[in-house]
């Protein structure tokens, strides 16, 4: 199995030659046959590439050793499930895993795009066969997966600790198939580019992918986010981290991409915007490859160190983004303008969206690349963290947030800004409630966490009312009428309103887990109490734990009710892993309602205490149920019959059959 993936391998990256360039061919000469190729091509390369996934996985799993991937990053007393999730946990089986999922793009692209004209499928497929080619030749020349070691090890060194854990079988392809998806709306970018013509069915078909591709980032980034916050022992979901900026720049482009081709399909509007755009959100997810697999960061995330790969990506990186902007800069005088309208407008809302968060992205992508260039340039390092965030990502997004519930009551072209302000007095009254309550209980401590609060309940109820006053409150006095226009909304209006709802959410988790959190830090020994919040947790004593390839000390914590009876446990430990010669920390969780108790180990006393870290995290959970929100309401808009993948809707045919006369 290992020669039959290395061998599909290869003929995977032949195939994205020929469909490359004979469609390509094809495209320019008008030659009907040659453009034909590109859809078998993309569907047979994404079969071999699956096959080439498949024999890597075979050597994971059945511990075969004598492959050097497999040999650096697993062990074959590692549970069955950490085999398989090891494959993409290393640079060689990662980079594998991003280039299945691009020919799986390209194989959906080819299956769905039926109604595609035949022209522009075939300039689409030949420019993701392209991106395909350098990624297949970077894999092949740079980090081939199959290497092999003669004479075979016997054992292997285990997977990284950190990552043998179940998030790690869904972080990684979640993310990659946000990151890779974007490659879709890039090829459809440079392919119009190249065809010098976009209108609104270019951005109905582009559409539909980029939903795809925002949904799979969302649940990504939530996935690496709560991933992070009960692995490391850190008791944090966001840090800032260059590799979690790295994720999170493609998602906030990808969101101004989302929202700018609502106004170019609607109005023909912000065409040229529309396909910078689409260039630039991809192009960011090049740049976070770059940055996760060239070894200039040092992260937790990061894998590669080598810098050959770093330079080969670098230049992947500087052929596709500055191919394509160069491109751009040649065509985008000679593509049509879209249409005109007034500022008050739902098209004026979006561009503000825009705005915002194309300037929020160039804050964080200044402060990811700062530190580095700097250290480039000078040999001087420095840290940017939380605080040049906080201080220049959060005042551009209280404006943003605040625009957002008006969007969708603005009305296209021309709006009303009085008349929608007027339809979201409740959400400002929840709003204003909000804030107040906040402060009090917190006795005015923060400002900020009374501003998050009530940001947090004007988009929630915002988006509830964008809901009620579409199903006719206020106009409708029948409740049935009301149900019956409630029921019949476009799946997109609901999508929209629970992707607002779900930002709510994970605000106000935010809000709460920062805000209203408390953290106790002791020594303890076993049978002694401790009060947090109002909880009383009880160390119940400490025991050792064998498991598969850990040895792990375990500390069992109960809960205690008012009588002092027992209503829940906690076990926190700490792992250590031989082969590896490495300690982990394994959180103690219990949820309680949308909130947490959170207990991390520190190190044993010589009198036989423990240093126990705990934390008490309100409404912590919405963090992530709001991120899962989003995600429904991106899939909601994906089922609306206007944005399914294969895009405008065909017309019914209206059969007229002329009624004979008689003679």
């Amino acid at each position: 199995m290992v020669e039959i993936g290395h061998f599909a391998l290869v003929l995977a990256f032949a195939l994205s030659l020929v469909q490359t360039a004979v469609p390509l061919i094809g495209a320019r000469t008008g030659n009907a046959r040659m453009m034909a190729v590109a859809g078998p091509a993309a569907i047979t390369g994404f079969a071999l590439t699956a096959l080439s996934f498949m024999g890597l996985a075979v050597a994971y799993a059945t511990s075969d050793f004598s492959v050097a991937s497999a040999w650096e990053n697993s062990h074959s007393l590692q549970p069955m499930l950490y085999k398989i999730t090891g494959t993409w946990g290393n640079h060689e089986g990662s980079m594998l895993l991003w280039v299945l999922i691009l020919t799986f793009f390209g194989a959906l692209v080819a299956a769905f795009g039926t109604n595609l004209p035949e022209k522009l499928k075939a300039n689409v497929l030949a420019v993701q066969g392209l991106i395909g080619a350098a990624f297949f030749l970077f894999v092949l020349t740079t980090s081939n997966p199959f290497a092999r070691l003669n004479p075979a090890p016997i054992e292997g060194r285990d997977l990284n600790p950190v990552l043998q854990d179940f998030g790690l079988a869904v972080h990684p392809p979640l993310l990659y198939l946000g990151y890779v998806g974007f490659s879709v709306c890039f090829s459809f970018s440079v392919a119009a580019l190249i065809e010098g013509r976009i209108d609104a069915a270019w951005a109905r078909w582009v559409r539909p992918w980029t939903l795809m591709a925002w949904i799979f980032l969302t649940g990504g980034i939530a996935m690496g986010s709560y991933w992070a916050y009960y692995e490391l022992g850190w008791g944090g979901f966001w840090f800032w981290d260059p590799v979690e900026n790295a994720s999170f720049m493609p998602w906030l482009a990808g969101t101004a991409l989302l929202h700018s081709a609502i106004v170019m399909e609607k109005r023909s509007a912000l065409k040229i915007w529309t396909l910078l755009l689409a260039i630039l959100t991809f192009s960011l997810s090049l740049l976070g490859t770059f940055l996760v697999r060239s070894g200039v960061l040092t992260s937790v995330h990061a894998f590669a160190a080598d810098p050959a790969r770093g330079v080969f990506i670098l230049a992947i990186l500087t052929f596709f983004i500055g191919g394509s902007l160069a491109l751009f800069a040649l065509r985008a005088s000679a593509l049509t303008t879209g249409g005109l309208f007034q500022p008050i407008s739902r098209e004026g809302a979006l561009v503000l969206n825009n705005l915002f968060l194309t300037t929020a992205t160039a804050t964080i992508l200044i402060g990811t690349l700062y530190p580095l260039a700097l250290e480039a340039l000078t040999g001087d390092k420095i840290s940017v963290g939380a605080p040049f965030f906080d201080l220049t990502f959060v005042p551009l997004m209280v404006p943003l947030l605040i625009l957002v519930p008006f969007g969708p009551l603005l009305a296209w072209k021309r709006g009303d800004a009085f008349a929608a302000a007027q339809r979201l007095m409740a959400a400002f009254a929840a709003a204003l409630v909000a804030m107040l309550v906040t402060a009090f209980v917190l006795d005015g401590g923060s400002a900020l966490a009374a501003l998050g609060a009530g940001l947090a309940a004007w988009l929630v109820i915002g988006a509830l009312t964008d809901l009620a006053m579409k199903s006719g409150l206020g106009t409708v006095r029948s409740a049935s009428v009301m149900l019956r226009r409630f029921v019949g909304l476009p799946r997109s209006v609901f999508g929209t309103a629970l992707a607002h709802l779900g930002l709510g959410l994970t605000i106000l988790g935010m809000v709460g887990a920062l805000g209203f959190g408390t953290e106790r830090i002791l020594s303890m020994h076993a049978g002694e109490t401790v009060k947090i919040s109002g909880h009383t947790l009880r160390l119940a004593g400490l025991y050792p734990v064998q498991g598969a390839n850990y040895t792990e000390d375990r500390a069992r914590f109960e809960l205690l009710g008012r009588n002092g009876e027992v209503v829940g446990t906690v076990s926190s430990s700490k792992r250590f892993f031989p082969v590896r010669q490495t300690a982990t920390t394994e959180a103690g969780i219990k949820t309680l309602g949308f909130s947490q108790l959170y207990v991390s180990l520190g190190d044993e006393g010589t009198d036989g205490s423990v240093v126990v870290r705990i934390w008490w995290k309100p409404l912590v959970t919405l963090i992530w149920l709001g991120g899962v929100v989003m995600m429904i309401g991106g899939a909601m808009s994906l089922m609306d019959r206007r944005l399914r993948v294969g895009a405008p809707a065909r017309r019914r045919e209206r059969a007229a059959a002329p009624a004979a006369r008689p003679s």
